[in-house]
């Protein structure tokens, strides 16, 4: 009898550890099913992440501005369509279109002042051109006026003297402030000569003295 309850106890106590072992064994987590769970849940996108994110994005905008803006650049200056031997068929760098670029403007802007001094000129040769216009009007309207008046009483000698005295006198002016230090120099001066002493006024004046002068040698 004292071993058989000795090994009923025995048993017993293995009993009660089963039922604690499948006891604790059922309070553990399937570790396979929240594996599986996991996976299946959205990714969420952190903070950093988005950051990381913007900042590429704006970098990429940023290099997308720049090239096509180099890329205008090539299309606008007429130099960088070119053939460029040196470097064959390779794309031109950043640092040649820039080059070329700054080659162009310069070159525009020796153009405009140019063209501006061109205008100048221009405009003086206008002026000068009004003011002849002006003066072979009034001739022609005081020949209109007095058409007969002196007929077949002056002689061609005296005519001559007249004009010699009139281109005399100017020569005179013309001489004295006339440069030809070179071709562009003297074209200037000549306008400038132009509208000092060959306004109406001025040409009037000489024409009276003149008429005068040969007055008095022929009287």
């Amino acid at each position: 009898p004292a071993l058989f309850m000795e090994n009923a106890r025995k048993s017993s106590i293995v009993s009660r550890a089963n039922s604690i072992g499948s006891t604790s064994a059922s309070s553990v987590p399937n570790t396979d099913d929240e594996d599986s769970d996991y996976h299946q849940e959205p990714y969420k996108e952190s903070y950093k992440d988005r950051r990381r994110r913007a900042h590429t994005q704006a970098e990429q905008k940023r290099r997308d501005a720049i090239k096509k803006g180099y890329d205008d650049l090539q299309a606008i200056v007429p130099t960088c369509e070119q053939q460029d031997f040196s470097i064959g068929s390779q794309k031109l760098s950043k640092a040649i279109v820039l080059q070329k670029t700054i080659d162009y403007i310069q070159f525009l802007h020796k153009e405009k002042k140019k063209q501006e001094e061109e205008v100048s000129t221009l405009r003086k040769d206008v002026m000068a051109l009004k003011i002849m216009k002006v003066n072979y009007e009034q001739i022609v309207k005081a020949h209109q006026d007095n058409p007969n008046e002196g007929k077949d009483q002056v002689s061609d000698e005296v005519k001559f003297n007249v004009f010699q005295g009139i281109m005399d006198s100017l020569f005179q002016s013309f001489n004295a402030s006339i440069s030809v230090t070179s071709f562009q120099e003297l074209s200037a001066c000549v306008f400038s000569w132009i509208e000092e002493h060959c306004k109406p006024q001025t040409l009037r004046d000489i024409v009276i003295g003149v008429l005068h002068q040969v007055k008095s040698q022929l009287f």
